[in-house]
């Protein structure tokens, strides 16, 4: 897709995620989400910090100055827990001021600037034009993780069409020690025909399902609703989601 498309949908997600705010109250957003020790707060907070941490990148590849994502994991853990009890009110102008500071920086980058290389929190290198993807996963994924109405079923196709290549994409790049109870698996979306075979061969469990189903799964952000395995069993657990971008 075009990166000027993906601001656009990124932008749209987020004003999404504003409106599952104003439903809720201040007690909603100290509740539980679906993020282990998280409540709704710090995923908000972690919503808007990410669109602060990726703007680093894209300001790494406008000056060449190596800016990190975070200064470190104690500082981002610390600002989520700083902004995790603020009201929904408060939360949602957060997540809205940072994510029109992140459009802008994206919005102006220079042309040559969108293939500087940056690096990902976890260490791995790409594009500057993949730091808005980035931003789309994040945006969606953790739309869910609010566990307040929005699911994978709520998710733009377009959105879907891209995060399921790319999953399949970048899952079969991972070594294959990495493919965890998925290793000897295929996965076959049954809708667009998109496979990745994770060291599969012929007669070997195949996992199968819609690509919004498939995704949903792939990422954790559901159990496996509309994905059938053959031979009959339970769903292997998929491996920790995003992937390494496979390709950079």
């Amino acid at each position: 897709m075009d990166v000027r498309d993906v601001i656009v949908e990124v932008d749209l997600g987020v004003e999404r995620v504003v409106r599952t705010l104003t439903a809720l109250t201040d007690r909603d957003v100290r509740a539980p989400s679906l993020m282990p020790g998280w409540s709704r707060g710090h995923v908000v907070t972690h919503i808007a910090r990410n669109a602060d941490s990726l703007w680093n990148l894209l300001e790494w590849a406008r000056t060449g100055v190596k800016t990190p994502q975070y200064p470190s994991m104690e500082s981002r853990d610390a600002d989520l827990a700083a902004g995790a009890a603020r009201t929904p009110a408060e939360l949602a102008e957060d997540v809205r001021a940072s994510q029109a500071r992140f459009t802008e920086r994206a919005r102006t980058l220079p042309e040559e600037a969108w293939s500087a290389p940056v690096q990902a929190m976890m260490g791995w290198t790409h594009p500057a034009w993949y730091t808005v993807l980035r931003r789309w996963h994040e945006v969606e994924a953790h739309h869910v993780d609010l566990a307040a109405g929005y699911g994978p079923a709520d998710w733009p196709e377009a959105y879907v069409r891209w995060a399921l290549t790319s999953t399949l994409a970048d899952l079969a790049a991972l070594p294959e020690t990495s493919w965890a109870a998925l290793a000897g698996h295929r996965i076959v979306a049954t809708d667009s025909g998109e496979t990745a075979g994770l060291g599969w061969v012929p007669g070997g469990p195949e996992a199968s399902g819609s690509g919004r189903a498939l995704l949903g799964w792939l990422s954790g952000r559901s159990s496996g609703a509309g994905v059938a395995l053959r031979p009959d069993g339970p769903l292997p657990q998929p491996p920790p989601w995003p992937h390494p971008a496979a390709g950079f």
